[in-house]
């Protein structure tokens, strides 16, 4: 299939290069367009305008930082669809947007496809994400599947049949990396004020049936060192996703994501808003 990428940063020049490694033809387009130069050598083409990429694509995907920039890429453009496109966004927008985007395809004849990854960096390298497929249309659905397979584990695909389900599945998944390093980090601070070292309090924290062993897992060692790079997940995006956490719930009390967004707030005051999450550590540890 022709197959448009729109969006290059950590995650999506990842991705859009299992697309360029695959049996698919790729254009891909980003607004900084240095990023998108390296997939020449991958035999790709690099799209001048947003609206070169998209034309003549039989799907189009989006990779960016939140609805702001889907709104102004795709929503607020007239780019030139083909009719019966489908359009995949794997950016992490929350079920409201996800709803508003799948309306505003319809009306439009696209077919659209919420496809959210559950994973960082390391994971989509090797092709090991889990991913949220959210859409009405089960043909589109099925058509996504095909190519979010390219870096997905199979076991990992969770459909759903409207978008903002994968929406909100996405942020249920994140609230449990915002809310477990915020406890990882109070757990090895009374781990510390104790008297225990912070290498004995993260082998405590990790072990295998503590709540906080897969946090610590994942998380232990960029802690231990302080060394918030290569980032992973920076805290900008899931500082981010929290917002989108709050909205959803509308009000309703959720002190423990409270206190981590708190946490994200410091570490980005701090400096750390591109390096990874685990930087709000920092200000602790």
């Amino acid at each position: 299939m022709n197959i448009a990428f729109l969006g290059l940063g950590r995650m999506g020049a990842i991705l859009a290069g299992h697309v360029a490694a695959s049996e698919h033809t790729l254009t891909v387009w980003n607004r900084d367009a240095a990023k998108a130069e390296p997939f020449l050598d991958l035999g790709a083409t690099v799209a001048l305008s947003s609206a070169a990429a998209v034309a003549d694509a039989e799907v189009v995907f989006t990779c960016f930082f939140g609805p702001d920039s889907v709104r102004e890429v795709v929503l607020d453009a007239e780019l030139p669809w083909s009719t019966g496109a489908v359009w995949v966004d794997i950016t992490t927008v929350g079920p409201h947007f996800a709803a508003e985007c799948a309306d505003w395809a319809a009306a439009r004849g696209i077919r659209y496809v919420h496809a959210p990854v559950l994973g960082s960096l390391g994971p989509a390298r090797n092709r090991d994400l889990g991913v949220l497929l959210g859409a009405a249309d089960a043909e589109a659905r099925s058509l996504a599947r095909s190519i979010v397979s390219l870096w997905a584990d199979p076991e990992r695909i969770i459909e759903y049949d409207t978008a903002a389900k994968a929406g909100v599945g996405k942020l249920v998944v994140n609230y449990g990396l915002a809310v477990g390093v915020q406890a990882l980090v109070e757990a090895l601070t009374i781990a510390e004020a104790g008297g225990l070292t912070l290498d004995e309090g993260l082998a405590l924290t990790g072990l295998a049936k503590t709540p906080l062993a897969t946090i610590a897992g994942m998380k232990g060692a960029t802690i231990k060192n302080h060394a918030w790079e290569p980032t992973q997940f920076s805290t900008n995006l899931l500082a981010k996703d929290v917002d989108l956490m709050f909205a959803v719930a509308g009000g309703l009390a959720l002190p423990a994501l409270t206190a981590a967004f708190a946490s994200l707030e410091r570490a980005r005051r701090a400096g750390h808003g591109e390096h990874d999450f685990s930087a709000l550590a920092g200000e602790k540890l």
